[in-house]
Formats: structure tokens, sequence, C-alpha cells
């Protein structure tokens, strides 16, 4: 939504088993549909790599641990690798499927009592609260997801020298063929920047930034993938 790739993310390096928001049949993948993610969950016993997504590691591992908001949390990964290095988490998802295994996870990895998991259609309703880290990473959907404005929800939930990491796909895999790839916007960095809307000197940029990186399919076929990243701070 911690996975990769139209991530069940409304739910998240790539890697190829994660991907949020990007499965099942695009016209049976309205935003806001609950008990289709449920029911893509429940194909099978994992969906997601159990990793987290690359790009947070690199881009929160210096970090002093705070609270963090995992947008599209998954079945967890992520959520587990910050509560792992003290930050308390709070993790939210639109399928209630995800976030038992997310929990489930959690409590394998000794960090329940740092995470906390609700239950939320983005579009719709918004985890209340300030945090010093608000992560979405892979947040895309099918058909008409309000991505933008979830975004500047997201921005909003920043506490004064947090920061806000977005973290998406800038088209689709070279091995993913023309005539089967649905609609679904791919912004690019600047244009991230752009919906976010923030005000004039209160944030700094951190990071705005594009970058190709190998992606294989699910049956093996090699291929490049473009995603991108970007790391804004809200000043103090």
């Amino acid at each position: 939504m911690s996975e990769h790739s139209p991530r069940h993310r409304h739910t998240t390096a790539h890697d190829p088993a994660h991907s949020h928001h990007h499965g099942g049949t695009p016209a049976e993948t309205p935003s806001g549909d609950r008990e289709f993610w449920d029911s893509r969950y429940s194909e099978s016993d994992r969906i997601w790599s159990g990793r987290p997504n690359a790009a947070l590691v690199r881009e929160v591992e210096g970090l002093a641990p705070g609270r963090a908001l995992d947008l599209g949390c998954g079945e967890g990964a992520d959520a587990v690798w910050l509560a792992r290095r003290g930050w308390r988490v709070t993790g939210t998802d639109i399928s209630g499927v995800a976030l038992e295994r997310a929990a489930a996870h959690a409590a394998e990895a000794g960090v329940a009592d740092r995470i906390e998991l609700c239950r939320h259609d983005l579009a719709e309703s918004f985890p209340a609260g300030e945090f010093d880290l608000v992560s979405a990473c892979f947040l895309h959907n099918y058909g008409d997801f309000p991505r933008a404005r979830v975004l500047r929800t997201a921005a909003a939930a920043v506490a004064p020298g947090g920061i806000l990491l977005v973290v998406g796909h800038g088209g689709w895999a070279t091995w993913q063929q023309q005539e089967v790839r649905p609609a679904i916007d791919f912004p690019t960095p600047d244009e991230v920047l752009a919906q976010l809307e923030l005000p004039e000197g209160a944030w700094e940029v951190l990071r705005a930034e594009e970058y190709v990186h190998e992606h294989t399919s699910p049956d093996g076929h090699a291929g490049t993938r473009a995603d991108n990243t970007v790391k804004v701070r809200r000043l103090p």
C-alpha cells in the first residue's frame, strides 16, 4: 500500500512481490471497494513479500523515531520495520483482511505494542492526529481514487519538523503489455509537488526525483520500471 505497485495501498527499491492497489481486474476495482480488496487478499496466504519498501528504508533510516502514519499499510511490512526502529506507528488500509495479517506480523515481530491499525477508505476518511512521518508508498488505484486530495490531507497531518514521503510509480514496467494496461495516473515528482499545494515558505523539498530500476514480472520476465520519490519537510 507495505509493498509496492498500485499497491493495495490504498491499500507499497521495488520488489515485484509488492504492489499496492494494482491487482485484480481493473474494471472491478473502483475506489473504496472494501469487498474487492478483502477478496483479493483472501486469494492467498500472502500477497506481498513481507519486506519493507526499499525507498522507505532509504529515506527514513537516519531519522529520529517519533509518530508515523503508514497509509495503505497492506500486510504491515513497512509498519513493522518502523516499529522495530522505535517508531510508534499508525497503519491504515482499506482491507480488513490485510489489517489482520498486519496485526499478526506485528505480533510475530514483537512490536504489536508499537503499532495501531485502523481501517479507512482514504477517499472517505483519514486517521486523526499529527505525525512526525507520513508515508504514502505506491498509493495508486484504478478508477476515481482522489489521490491528490488524499496526499494533501496527508500533508496536513504532518507535525512541524516532520516528513511527508510519497513514493510512486512513474509508469508501467517494460514487460507489461500495452493492451492490458488500465488507465492509472502516474504523476511525475514535479506534478506530485504541484498537487500537494504546499504553502510557500512552510515546507522544504528534500527530494523530488525519478529513477529506473530492474523489475521482474511475477512469472519471471525481466524488465525495468520507473519510480519516483518526493520527500518534503514541514518547517518548524
